[in-house]
């Protein structure tokens, strides 16, 4: 599903306009964006759980040349599912 489908589900099951869908869903994607660039995470029972985990300073090799490299320590965002979605996603599953 894309952004622009998501919208318009949204402006079905609301009955708002497709644009007034298009500015709630931007809405929350940029608060959920700003908590985690805050440090926070971002719970929504029944869901799942956004949050930052940090990556530490490692050494690897360039597969293409075979050379050691330095890799930065960094932060990736990461999604941890809820048990409602986990169960929504496999319910029918045997």
């Amino acid at each position: 599903m894309t952004k622009t489908e998501l919208v318009n589900v949204i402006a079905a099951k609301t009955g708002k306009t497709k644009s007034a869908s298009a500015v709630i869903v931007d809405s929350i994607l940029d608060a959920i964006k700003g908590a985690l660039k805050k440090g926070d995470k971002v719970t929504l029972v029944g869901f799942g759980t956004f949050e930052v985990a940090k990556r530490a300073a490692r050494s690897g090799v360039n597969p293409r040349t075979r050379q050691k490299i330095k890799i930065k320590a960094s932060k990736a965002p990461r999604f941890k599912p809820g048990k409602a979605l986990k169960d929504a996603v496999n319910k029918g599953k045997k």
